[in-house]
């Protein structure tokens, strides 16, 4: 697909889930991405920081076989050459990885994502050719400790200025994810609220209707 293309399907998904094999409460990551997909989840992303190139392509391209089969956008976390390799949609960039920039020269069709921690960073992270920003830490989390968390309310000072689609994350769980529906957040990433769920199919679809519904009750 054209970067057009898969922006098309980024804009008609709504939940965001992250999945790392760690936070998956003793099942296989590919068990969860089964059933976060069964739950009509259509935009995922792979994160596995601690696993060798060569683990993380085959975990990738499995990835990629199961998420093209749902029609689903398959996002990998860090690692542009395994998300070109893979054949997957796209990469989500933080601080330490590959600038925007190279990164969009290099894979001008992907989807690139880029964190940020403020308007400055997403404004620059915008103009360096990212498709989407994530704003966050917005709550507490325990895969950001050292990170302090921006608020909810700093979605209202990020997103009015954004010409691109952004996401949130950090602590977003069925509890708090109305708290940034409600600033007109379309697409909540979220890591455990689904993965260490006792039920992750139960649990995604529950949030994607709150998705729903808050995203309504904003328009």
């Amino acid at each position: 697909m054209t970067h057009e293309e898969r922006l098309r399907v980024f804009h008609q998904a709504d939940l965001y889930v992250v999945i790392t094999e760690a936070l998956c409460a003793g099942r296989s990551a590919l068990e969860i991405l089964d059933m976060t997909l069964a739950a009509g989840v259509r935009l995922v992303q792979l994160r596995e920081k601690d696993l060798n190139g060569r683990a993380l392509f085959e975990l990738a391209g499995e990835f990629r076989r199961r998420t093209e089969e749902a029609g689903a956008l398959l996002i990998i976390n860090d690692r542009l050459d395994i998300a070109l390799a893979a054949g997957a949609d796209g990469v989500h960039l933080g601080e330490d990885d590959l600038p925007v920039r190279v990164a969009r020269n290099l894979a001008p069709e992907l989807i690139i994502g880029a964190s940020t921690h403020s308007l400055e960073e997403a404004l620059a992270a915008q103009d360096a050719g990212a498709s989407y920003v994530n704003i966050g830490p917005v709550f507490a989390t325990p895969t950001k400790e050292a990170a302090t968390p921006l608020g909810p309310e700093m979605i209202d000072r990020i997103a009015p200025k954004l010409s691109i689609p952004w996401t949130t994350m950090g602590g977003i769980k069925k509890t708090n994810i109305d708290q940034v529906v409600k600033r007109g957040a379309r697409h909540p990433a979220v890591i455990t609220a689904v993965t260490a769920a006792p039920d992750p199919t139960a649990a995604a679809r529950e949030l994607r209707q709150k998705i729903a519904a808050g995203l309504e009750s904003h328009v």
